[in-house]
């Protein structure tokens, strides 16, 4: 009887040697299962299935993830207003151990013996995939074959031609990861240090010209409704609630920045990225929580939101302490409800200004600047004098 092996399975020439390596070379059933997490259409998906029964695989299982994607990361994301050194909303990591933990759970569900993918030893989606395999599946075989030959492109191009697979494997100029929280671009730019990308690379072109300003209505720290001049829309699911924030925004060219990071294996790395929605939506949910929030929780959140995102980043998704930030996170939105006003235009976008009933700037107690109403000026004095009091005597007897 055959071996049994999951192979997360994307249709791209390095999947597509893994199914017939997997399944001629080694004798195996091949399962093959592509994630959805936002990124692929209807005829896509499609497209994909059938590449898969082309090349040889005994079944292949399409498995759409992308509610509970946001359910579970997404939100916590925004609420945390995650952007990796301050640039990248982690469009690629967040999804990437998504679509391993469903592989894993779908391998463990049918019995399978051994899971595989198809990344190489280069980069950070080799260790996320495998974390969550040994995770999920820790009696399993992973087998990571790409990684484990060292195969150039064009030695799994012959291989796949002595197989019979005589495609076209067109080298794009730009490799393109799309998905539900922003689409990745890397090229020979991005593997310099100087080099911004062109503008043909963008996978969303600017036809956008005219300024228009769109109000975003937020629901305990959620987006829940997209409003402009000539629309009003309330969304119960925030999926499609962000999907129509992409469709106003990209067109503009806004979102587009390159990410300079350091990848789980330690080494510097550089990739392009287009992620209107998800910048618009935290720099906007931020401005919100700056008029709602107290100052210490506005501390806190920043100092565990950063660490949450680079966990997350690193693959380490699944670590219980996790469920912990994300209980805090959740915690910190009960009154961050309100609308926040933002202007759209070529190659950038500017939040207005919020309302809210929770808004803590209320000229109730006073206008900064200007007039005070809940202290008197004795009341700051004597406050003056208790706070400077430490600092005080320090400089009396160290600096006499």
């Amino acid at each position: 009887m055959s071996q049994k092996v999951v192979l997360a399975f994307s249709g791209g020439l390095d999947t597509s040697f893994c199914v017939k390596y997997l399944s001629e070379d080694r004798g195996m059933d091949v399962y093959s299962v592509l994630v959805d997490t936002g990124g692929f259409s209807d005829a896509e998906l499609k497209a994909i299935e059938e590449r898969a029964y082309s090349l040889g695989v005994k079944s292949h299982k399409t498995i759409s993830k992308t509610d509970d994607y946001y359910q579970q990361c997404l939100k916590f994301l925004v609420f945390g207003n995650v952007l990796k050194n301050n640039t990248y909303p982690l469009s690629v990591s967040a999804e990437r151990i998504f679509q391993a933990i469903a592989a894993a759970e779908y391998a463990r569900e049918i019995g399978a013996s051994a899971i595989a993918h198809g990344s190489t030893g280069a980069g950070n989606d080799q260790v996320r995939f495998d974390m969550a395999f040994r995770i999920i599946a820790p009696d399993a075989e992973i087998i990571t074959p790409i990684r484990d030959l060292r195969l150039s492109r064009e030695a799994e191009i012959e291989y796949l031609k002595s197989k019979g697979v005589d495609q076209e494997w067109h080298k794009a100029a730009y490799s393109i990861n799309k998905g539900l929280w922003g689409t990745s671009v890397g090229g020979k730019e991005t593997l310099t240090s100087d080099q911004f990308l062109p503008e043909a690379a963008w996978p969303t072109q600017i036809t956008k010209t005219e300024p228009e300003t769109i109000t975003l209505t937020f629901q305990h720290g959620e987006i829940r409704g997209v409003s402009g001049a000539t629309f009003s829309e309330m969304y119960p699911n925030s999926v499609d609630a962000i999907r129509k924030i992409t469709e106003l925004a990209g067109p503009f060219g806004i979102g587009r920045d390159i990410h300079v990071g350091d990848t789980i294996i330690g080494i510097k790395g550089r990739v392009g990225f287009e992620a209107p929605a998800p910048l618009i939506l935290i720099k906007a949910h931020h401005t919100l929580e700056k008029h709602v929030l107290g100052k210490w929780q506005l501390y806190w959140k920043e100092q565990l939101a950063n660490w949450y995102g680079t966990m997350l980043h690193e693959g380490q998704f699944m670590d219980p302490v996790m469920r912990n930030i994300e209980t805090f996170l959740a915690d910190t939105q009960a009154h961050v409800s309100g609308k926040v006003h933002v202007l759209l235009a070529p190659h950038r976008f500017q939040v207005l200004g919020i309302e809210s009933e929770h808004d803590l700037m209320s000229s109730t107690f006073g206008s900064y600047g200007e007039m005070n109403n809940a202290w008197t000026g004795d009341d700051v004095r004597g406050f003056s004098k208790v706070a400077s009091n430490q600092v005080m005597i320090y400089e009396k007897i160290n600096n006499q």
